[in-house]
């Protein structure tokens, strides 16, 4: 497996989108692929937030500011050791991804891109998670797509697992300007 642009490059990969976008079954495939650690970004809630959402109660900017507070201060540390993680994490808004990168440019976002139906029909099948499917449209409400200046990559959300993980790979060795895509 090679990967030396994005080893090279990279402390931390971001796989950012709305609850049910395939977040941690993504970040888990691509870290395998990858070789790296992976965080579950809801990990880092405290506990109140977890209880809120399972009450149904979108969280504030308020509520999430220690959320993103100890999810970048967990990429600045991996950043320092010269290790890599992938995390998990909706990062729905420009200022929350501001917060976790930090201008950092050993960070990447990936965003998952997938339409409201598809999601919510992922979400309606998913058990024992604490983010309810009544929370969809606030999720989709609050999402800000990455820009161009954020150098994101965006990876549609209706293929297979490895397909996803795959094209993620490929677009962020173009990004870095490696030619290392196989497997």
């Amino acid at each position: 497996m090679h990967n030396n642009a994005i080893n090279n490059a990279l402390c931390a990969l971001i796989v950012m989108g709305v609850s049910g976008s395939g977040k941690s079954t993504i970040a888990a495939a691509l870290a395998e692929r990858l070789g790296w650690p992976y965080e579950d970004g809801d990990k880092f809630h405290p506990r109140s937030n977890v209880e809120k959402m399972k009450a149904g109660h979108p969280l504030t900017d308020a509520d999430r500011l220690p959320w993103l507070q100890a999810i970048a201060a967990e990429i600045e540390r991996i950043g320092k050791s010269r290790q890599h993680v992938i995390i998990a994490c909706s990062a729905l808004k420009r200022s929350y991804r501001d917060i976790l990168v930090h201008g950092r440019h050993d960070v990447r976002l990936i965003y998952l891109d997938g339409n409201r139906e598809l999601i919510a029909s992922r979400l309606a099948q998913r058990k024992g998670h604490f983010m309810p499917p009544e929370l969809l449209d606030s999720q989709f409400k609050t999402l800000e797509i990455p820009t161009p200046d954020e150098h994101a990559i965006a990876a549609a959300v209706d293929a297979s697992v490895p397909a996803i993980v795959e094209a993620i790979v490929q677009k962020l060795n173009a990004a870095l300007g490696g030619n290392d895509v196989g497997s």
